[in-house]
């Protein structure tokens, strides 16, 4: 009887390691598809478009001033585009705030071309007003290519942003009581063909801040962070975010952080 038992034992667990090795196998190759799949996209980015209107966007004098964004400070100096996207979110001076990229073009705006930043916060992504916007974070984001992420919170209000961010990442609400770690606080998940990137850890950080913006293949949209996010929250079945607020800029705050040291990729291209 015991020789059956061990023998029973044996096969089962036999079975089981092939069972296992096979399923491995096709995680694999089914893991080798996807980065097949996302390497072809890398080819003719439509983003590129999106850079190039951004660029004139930023160049094209308008507003009430008839000015244009050559002179806005991301950051480094008054006109400074390269590299800014990268050191993004960060505390301003000028407006004791915190503010991420899109934050910060709605502050230009209003100073150096003198608009109204209300319709571009209360219009929808797809609206004209925050298709420019959306234009200009492609353009800006596209100057910081290649360059290490570099957001090291050190201004209290930094800090605070950081801390305010965590804790809305772990925050379970909403009807199915999920949160952001639901989806991005584990390693090694994925839906379909879609990773979760695992937030907390700069490599998943990493992969879930320095490709956005991105151009969605699967929407044929641009889509930037603040819309990113937005989706996030829908998703969580969370009430829609206020456009640029505070946050959003938490929850950007904190990947940003997380992925510093990390290579920007701006803009992306997703699924």
């Amino acid at each position: 009887m015991v020789d059956r038992v061990s023998v029973g034992v044996a096969a089962f667990l036999a079975v089981s390691a092939v069972a296992a090795t096979a399923a491995y196998a096709q995680k694999d190759a089914a893991q080798e598809g996807i980065e097949a799949y996302r390497e072809a996209l890398q080819d003719g980015n439509p983003a590129e478009l999106y850079e190039a209107t951004g660029e004139e966007l930023w160049k094209t004098p308008a507003g009430p001033k008839k000015a244009s964004l050559e002179q806005c400070d991301l950051g480094l100096g008054p006109g400074v585009v390269k590299g800014a996207y990268a050191r993004l979110p960060r505390h301003f001076q000028d407006t004791d705030r915190v503010q991420d990229l899109e934050s910060r073009l709605l502050t230009c705006m209003e100073t150096l071309q003198g608009k109204d930043p209300k319709p571009y916060v209360e219009s929808a992504f797809t609206a004209p007003p925050k298709e420019e916007m959306i234009a200009l974070a492609a353009y800006v984001s596209g100057q910081s290519k290649g360059d290490a992420i570099a957001v090291a919170p050190k201004h209290p209000k930094e800090q605070a942003m950081y801390d305010l961010g965590k804790r809305m990442f772990y925050y379970q609400s909403g009807p199915y009581d999920f949160s952001c770690a639901t989806c991005h606080g584990q390693e090694g998940t994925r839906i379909r063909l879609q990773d979760l990137p695992y937030i907390p850890g700069t490599k998943g950080a990493a992969a879930g801040w320095g490709s956005w913006p991105a151009y969605r293949v699967s929407a044929g949209q641009m889509w930037s962070m603040q819309w990113r996010l937005n989706d996030c929250f829908r998703q969580q079945r969370f009430p829609e975010p206020v456009y640029t607020s505070d946050a959003t800029i938490a929850l950007s705050m904190y990947m940003a952080a997380n992925a510093s040291g990390e290579t920007m990729k701006t803009p992306g291209i997703k699924r």
